[in-house]
């Protein structure tokens, strides 16, 4: 069991392997969800030869600051972030806020408003299944999580992941967003490491208006995806590589 490294050590956020996961153990345990309440997660490290294997392992991990995710608006959270990134400093001058508004053409300082959720044709525990196969054979030093928790976004909430601190350090806020794209897209939460988030999606968006409204939300939820991305730096370049895609990953500087 892992308890957060502050307070008392009362809080329970995960049960964490021992060794390195297994796609058969990944599938039993999802499997298992609906009897046991608890929600596989796919746990990556910073740097898995460390020994502590962090965040997990060190207890690097704070649910008790966490709030509820029922408690957030996604539509509202991902259009006050995206004012946010795009709020003009007195300190900006006017080549900062021209490579801002390139970043984000077509809509530049304006929110676009969320994308339109699509019918879910396959089953998104089986695609989660298979993409879970492929994180494996990918990160072969993966370990097995097990959180309390009714669904994958809420599990990152319950595990005190606090991988977007830099950004903002109640990751209630994006389990929230995340939940929204359980029900628009099929997503669903495969693995998570220190400060990245990585999800399986049932439904992606296929035309390029829905790409960039897509897009839009993944600058809004983690603008460190299109400002440090592959180039060029641009929403619709961005809209270009989701664009049918079948897994979202998220990373946070």
């Amino acid at each position: 069991m892992i308890t957060s490294d502050e307070g008392d050590g009362d809080v329970q956020a995960l049960w964490l392997s021992d060794g390195p996961a297994t796609e058969d153990l990944w599938t039993r345990t999802h499997a298992e969800h609906t009897r046991s309440g608890l929600w596989p997660l796919l746990l990556d490290a910073l740097d898995p030869n460390d020994g502590e294997f962090r965040p997990w392992g060190s207890g690097e991990v704070f649910p008790e600051r966490m709030s509820s995710p029922a408690s957030h608006d996604p539509t509202d959270l991902l259009a006050r972030w995206w004012a946010t990134y795009m709020a003009v400093d007195e300190n900006d001058d006017m080549l900062d806020t021209d490579k801002r508004l390139a970043v984000t053409a077509p809509f530049g300082h304006t929110w676009p408003g969320l994308a339109s959720g699509r019918e879910v044709a396959t089953n998104p525990d089986e695609l989660a299944a298979e993409f879970a196969q492929a994180f494996l054979a990918d990160h072969p030093q993966t370990r097995l999580g097990l959180v309390a928790a009714a669904s994958g976004a809420e599990a990152l909430t319950a595990a005190g992941w606090d991988g977007p601190c830099n950004y903002d350090n109640d990751t209630a806020k994006f389990s929230a967003v995340v939940r929204d794209w359980e029900c628009r897209f099929g997503a669903r939460v495969v693995a998570v490491g220190f400060s990245t988030l990585h999800l399986s999606i049932t439904a992606p968006p296929v035309d390029e208006r829905e790409a960039l409204l897509v897009a839009a939300e993944h600058f809004a939820f983690c603008p460190d995806n299109v400002w440090q991305g592959s180039r060029p730096y641009t929403l619709a370049a961005y809209a270009e590589r989701i664009a049918g895609a079948h897994r979202w990953d998220f990373w946070w500087d």
